[in-house]
C-alpha cells in the first residue's frame, strides 16, 4: 500500500496570508451624544477617552480611530458625518471591528441599523455592542449558576404520590445521596 504524506497548508487560500500569523483586528469605536448640554458633552469626552484606552489596551486589536458625532440625534444617519465616515472607512477595508456602547448609540432607526450592519458584515466587518455583550455575559453567568444548582437538584415524578408520599420519597433520595438518615 502506498504511503500518503499530508502536508498542512501554511497560507490561507482566501487571504494569501500565513495561517499561523496572528493578525491584529483593526478596531474603531463609535461615540455619539444627542444634545449639546454640558452633561452630554462630559459623557462624550468620557466615551472617547474610554474607547481610545480600551482599544489600545488590547494586544489583539490595532487602534484605528474613535469616530464621533456631537449633538446629533441617532434617529437617522443623514447628518451623522462621523458615522458615515466610519462606515465608509470600514467598507473601504480600513476597519475590521467597530465597538460601541449600545445599539441605540450606533443607530436608533432599526432599518438604518440593520442595513448598515448587513453592509458591514458583507465586507467582513463586525460590530460589537458593549451593553449587549455585558448582558449576554451576565445571563451566561446566571445560567452557569443555575446549571450548577441543577446538578444538585432532585427530579421526582410525584404524579402518583400524595403529599406524604412526595415528602417520604424526597427524604429517601436525600438519604441515598448524603448517607444521613432523617428522623
Amino acid at each position: 500500500m502506498a504511503k500518503v504524506t499530508t502536508i498542512p497548508a501554511t497560507i490561507s487560500r482566501f487571504t494569501a496570508t500565513p495561517i499561523n500569523e496572528k493578525k491584529k483586528r483593526r478596531t474603531a469605536a463609535y461615540a455619539r451624544v444627542s444634545t449639546d448640554s454640558e452633561e452630554q458633552l462630559t459623557s462624550y469626552s468620557a466615551q472617547v477617552d474610554y474607547y481610545t484606552n480600551y482599544i489600545k489596551s488590547r494586544d489583539d486589536w490595532e487602534f484605528v480611530s474613535v469616530y464621533t458625532d456631537e449633538g446629533i440625534t441617532g434617529t437617522n444617519t443623514k447628518h451623522r458625518e462621523g458615522f458615515k465616515r466610519m462606515v465608509a472607512d470600514a467598507l473601504a477595508g480600513k476597519i475590521d471591528l467597530i465597538v460601541t456602547k449600545s445599539v441605540s448609540r450606533f443607530a436608533r432607526n432599526t432599518v438604518d441599523s440593520l442595513t448598515t450592519v448587513r453592509q458591514l458584515k458583507e465586507k467582513g466587518v463586525d460590530v460589537s455592542y458593549e451593553e449587549t455583550l455585558a448582558n449576554v455575559i451576565r445571563r451566561d453567568k446566571q445560567d452557569e449558576k443555575q446549571s450548577k444548582a441543577a446538578e444538585d437538584s432532585i427530579l421526582l415524578d410525584n404524579s402518583e404520590l400524595d403529599f406524604d408520599g412526595t415528602v417520604n420519597r424526597l427524604l429517601e433520595i436525600v438519604e441515598e445521596r448524603t448517607g444521613v438518615k432523617h428522623g
